[in-house]
């Protein structure tokens, strides 16, 4: 049973072009998966997997408080895979064919004010480090990208005379993402007064580096985050997707057109992107129910 999942995880980075960060996510689930099946139903091979087997297991990590968005997960994986087994012909048959998956409730995402984002992004770059600062939340609050992407930059991505940054986002999709003057300003003095500073002698690609002057990874950038919204006085959770949520929703807010905004995200599917007008449409509410003297 290993060896076929073995194959899959190769298929997924070779042909799906799949990021390591999901590859892994699908080892975590398809692991799981393989486990409960050998110990609890004994099973040896695939083709002896049935319905009734994927049922059990969904039914198992319900009784043990698993989330109605997590087990939707899982079940997207053991979909995937088992459709990778027929593709293959290692199975003849997909147990997971006629299995719904289960409705989770679709949580609007949490936003920042425009107040708050200046609030956050008034860093006064004194030092190479506060200059990188300001330069990654200035770049993710005007293009969106995802924190991946953002750690991911190199500085030949970087396109300051005109104004846009490249950017390869999921299933290694290109992107072309325009850079507003506040952030092309912001990483202008960071390249000038920091950056060469943290990277020292080191030959690096790397736009956003830590003070060993090493790519930054996805933790460092929320150490970071967390340590500027303290600084700035931000009372509200923040998390990486919060300057992302926010870019896309003061866009639509503004009048930006859905569909530029789902290019600029890099969403697959608009219906990701619609989320945020559910989002515009209960900030109004709440702006009508504060100022209007008959709400």
């Amino acid at each position: 049973m290993q060896d076929a999942l073995e194959d899959f995880f190769h298929y997924l980075t070779v042909e799906r072009g799949l990021s390591p960060n999901t590859i892994q996510s699908y080892k975590r689930d398809l692991t799981q998966y393989k486990s409960f099946l050998q110990q609890e139903a004994s099973i040896s091979n695939w083709e002896s997997v049935t319905r009734t087997h994927i049922m059990q297991y969904l039914h198992n990590l319900n009784d043990k408080g698993r989330s109605v968005a997590t087990i939707a997960r899982l079940l997207s994986s053991i979909r995937l895979y088992h459709q990778f087994l027929i593709r293959e012909q290692r199975a003849s048959q997909d147990p997971s064919l006629h299995i719904e998956t289960p409705k989770k409730e679709r949580k609007l995402p949490k936003v920042l004010s425009s107040d708050e984002v200046d609030k956050l992004l008034n860093i006064h770059a004194k030092d190479a480090l506060s200059a990188r600062n300001k330069a990654m939340l200035e770049m993710l609050y005007a293009t969106g990208l995802r924190v991946t992407e953002l750690v991911s930059l190199k500085v030949s991505d970087l396109h300051l005379t005109m104004g846009f940054v490249r950017c390869l986002g999921k299933g290694s999709k290109e992107r072309i993402i325009p850079l507003g003057d506040m952030a092309k300003e912001a990483v202008e003095l960071y390249l000038e007064m920091g950056r060469g500073e943290l990277v020292k002698q080191k030959r690096t690609e790397e736009l956003f580096v830590n003070h060993h002057g090493n790519r930054l990874t996805r933790q460092g950038f929320w150490k970071v985050l967390k340590a500027v919204a303290v600084d700035m006085g931000i009372k509200k959770d923040l998390t990486p997707h919060t300057l992302r949520h926010s870019f896309a929703t003061h866009l639509l807010e503004n009048g930006a057109d859905l569909r530029a905004v789902q290019e600029m995200l890099g969403h697959a599917d608009i219906s990701t992107t619609q989320i945020y007008t559910h989002v515009t449409k209960t900030r109004l509410k709440d702006v009508y129910r504060s100022y209007h003297p008959r709400a």
